[in-house]
C-alpha cells in the first residue's frame, strides 16, 4: 500500500510473455510518433491498465470490498516537460496517436489555476485535464508558489472505451502520473496516485467509486487484487490458488458502448444517488445518525452499517449485540440484507417528495444536496433493489475471497464450481435487482455457460460493455468457437477476424501503474 509506483528500464514484466513482441513495436511506434510530432524524444512513458471486475459489482462507492484485477489493456503517455517561464502559462498540446478519432487539442494553465473542464462535453482531453488538476492540487499542497512546467504529450491507449475495462480510470491515473513525474516528483506513492485520481475523475461527471483507480495502480501481476475503503482504503494481493489446469478467465466484449461519462444521469450516478438515499432513509427509520464518509455524496450503506454496529439509541431489537464491532462482517451483512425488505419498498419505489418528506427536508433541498453535483434523470427512485444488491453482492465478495484464501483451497473439487456460482448470482442480481445488465450481456452470459463456463457476469459499469467468465482451461477454444457463431456473426455476419480477435481476451492478471 505505501509503495511507490515502479520505475522500469525495460516493459518485459509488464505484459504476458506472448504479447512482449507486440508490445515492444507499440512502444516504439509511440517513441517514433513522438519525435516525428514534436522534434524531441519524449524523456519518460507512463503506463496505467484497465481492469476487470472479478467480482463486487456496483459496491465500491458503497465502501464495500471489491476484487477486480488489472489487465494487459493499457494507456501509455510519453511525455517531455519544460520549463515554464516564471509566472507564465503552462502549455500542454495533447496529441493521441489515433488522431482521426481524438482530435489534436492544446490545453493553456495559468500558474495559479486549473485546466478548464467542460463535463457536458464529451472530449478524450478532460481525462487528461482530470488526472493533471488532481496532480498540480496535490503538489500546491507542497512548496510555496508552485507553478505546473509545460510539457508535450502523446497518448496511445488500447483499452475499449465503454466496454466496462475502466479505460477513462486507466486515462485519469496515467495522466495523474505523468503530471506529478513531469513536475518533479520522482517517487510516487500508490496511495497518493489512487486518492487524487479517484476524486479527479469525479470532475468529468461520473460518481466515481475507486475500485477502477486502485486495480489500476495496486495491482500485482498474477494475483487477484482485494479493495477495501472503510475505515480507509486499503488493498492487499490475494493470490489464485495453485490448481492444474490453472485458473482461467475469458473476457468478451458485447460492443455495446454505455460510456458512463454519457449516459451517467439515468444510470451510474442515478445508482450512487439512489444507494446514498438508502442509506439515509435506513439510518432515519432505524434511528441512527450517520456520519460523513468518503462515499461519493458523504454518506454510504457501508457508514450506514458502522453507525449501526458503533453502537447508540435505535428502534429496534437486534438479534446480538447493538454497537459490538466484533460481531462478524457476515453476521452484520446478513442482518442488514434482511432489513431492507422490512424498511425499504422494493418494487414500487420512491418519489422525490416521499424521500424528501421521510427525511423532514424540502424537495429542493433533496435535490441540492444529492442531485446537483451529478444531475440525475430519474421520477423514481429504487432504493429497495438497490442496497438489497449492496448488501448480497458484500456477501458474495466475503464468499470469493474465503474460497480463494483457504488453505485446502487448491484440493477442493468443487473450487472453480463455488466461485462460478457465485459470479452467476451476481449477474442474476446486476440483471434483476440493480438493472444494469442488457439482453447483450445477459446473452453473451447463457452462450459461454451452455458451452462449458462455470460463471458468467457482467464486469463494469453495465449496460453494455463486457463480460467476464471463469472457464475450465480446455474449454477456451469450444467458448470462444460459441461465442463467434451463436453472438459475433449473428450481430455481425461480416465481422472481420481481427475485430474478433480484439472481442475476446484470455486474461492473466496484469501489471499495474508503472513508468
Amino acid at each position: 500500500m505505501e509503495e511507490s509506483v515502479p520505475v522500469l528500464d525495460s516493459i518485459d514484466n509488464l505484459y504476458p510473455e506472448a504479447n512482449i513482441s507486440s508490445q515492444k513495436e507499440r512502444w516504439q511506434n509511440l517513441l517514433d510518433h513522438f519525435e516525428e510530432k514534436y522534434g524531441r524524444k519524449p524523456v519518460f512513458v507512463v503506463r496505467s491498465p484497465g481492469r476487470v471486475n472479478l467480482i463486487g459489482e456496483h459496491i465500491d462507492y458503497s465502501l464495500y470490498e471489491v476484487l477486480p484485477m488489472a489487465i494487459a489493456a493499457d494507456v501509455l503517455i510519453a511525455v517531455a516537460p519544460s520549463l515554464s517561464e516564471e509566472h507564465h502559462d503552462a502549455v500542454i498540446p495533447m496529441l493521441n496517436i489515433n488522431p482521426s478519432k481524438h482530435k489534436p487539442s492544446q490545453c493553456i494553465v495559468p500558474p495559479l489555476g486549473d485546466a478548464d473542464i467542460d463535463a457536458t462535453i464529451h472530449e478524450w482531453t478532460n481525462y487528461f485535464k482530470a488526472g493533471f488538476n488532481g496532480a498540480i492540487g496535490l503538489l500546491r499542497k507542497e512548496p510555496p508558489g508552485f507553478s505546473p512546467c509545460s510539457m508535450h504529450i502523446l497518448v496511445d491507449g488500447n483499452v475499449p472505451a465503454g466496454g466496462g475495462l475502466s479505460s477513462s480510470a486507466a486515462f485519469v491515473c496515467a495522466s495523474a502520473l505523468a503530471t506529478l513525474r513531469a513536475n518533479g516528483r520522482d517517487l510516487i506513492k500508490k496511495r497518493e496516485l489512487v486518492e487524487l485520481a479517484i476524486v479527479s475523475e469525479r470532475a468529468v461527471g461520473v460518481n466515481s467509486g475507486g475500485m477502477d483507480q486502485s486495480a489500476s495502480v495496486f495491482a500485482v501481476k498474477g494475483d487477484a487484487l482485494s479493495v477495501s475503503f472503510s475505515p480507509q482504503l486499503f488493498a492487499e494481493a490475494v493470490p489464485f490458488p495453485k490448481i492444474d489446469p490453472p485458473i482461467t478467465f475469458m473476457i468478451a466484449q458485447s460492443f455495446v458502448t454505455s460510456d458512463k461519462h454519457v449516459t451517467a444521469p439515468r444510470c451510474y450516478n442515478l445508482r450512487v444517488v439512489e444507494c446514498t438515499l438508502a442509506a439515509e432513509m435506513m439510518a432515519k427509520d432505524l434511528g441512527v445518525a450517520l456520519k460523513d464518509d468518503s462515499g461519493p455524496l458523504g454518506r454510504s450503506l457501508r457508514g450506514l452499517q458502522h453507525a449501526l454496529f458503533a453502537g447508540g439509541e435505535t428502534q429496534k431489537i437486534l438479534p446480538f449485540t447493538l454497537g459490538d464491532p466484533q460481531t462478524p462482517s457476515k453476521q452484520q451483512l446478513e442482518f442488514m440484507l434482511s432489513t431492507v425488505s422490512e424498511l425499504l419498498e422494493y418494487e414500487r419505489g420512491y418519489t422525490r417528495e416521499e424521500i424528501a418528506a421521510n427525511l423532514s427536508i424540502s424537495v429542493p433541498k433533496l435535490e441540492e444536496k444529492y442531485m446537483t453535483k451529478f444531475p440525475v434523470d430519474a421520477a423514481l427512485f429504487m432504493l429497495g433493489k438497490r442496497a438489497r444488491h449492496v448488501f448480497s453482492e458484500a456477501l458474495r465478495v466475503m464468499a470469493f475471497k474465503q474460497l480463494l484464501e483457504d488453505p485446502g483451497s487448491a484440493q477442493n473439487p468443487d473450487l472453480l464450481f463455488r466461485l462460478g456460482a457465485l459470479m452467476n448470482e451476481t449477474q442474476v442480481s446486476c440483471r434483476d435487482i440493480y438493472e444494469c445488465s442488457c439482453p447483450e450481456i445477459d446473452q453473451l452470459c447463457v452462450i459461454a455457460r451452455e458451452a462449458g463456463a462455470y460463471g458468467s457476469r457482467l464486469t463494469g459499469a453495465g449496460w453494455g460493455g463486457c463480460t467476464v467468465h471463469l472457464v475450465p482451461k480446455d474449454e477456451v477454444n469450444n467458448i470462444r468457437n460459441a461465442w463467434t457463431e451463436k453472438y459475433y456473426r449473428i450481430r455481425e455476419p461480416e465481422i472481420s477476424d481481427e475485430k474478433l480477435r480484439e472481442a475476446i481476451i484470455v486474461s492473466e492478471p496484469g501489471h499495474g501503474s508503472a513508468m
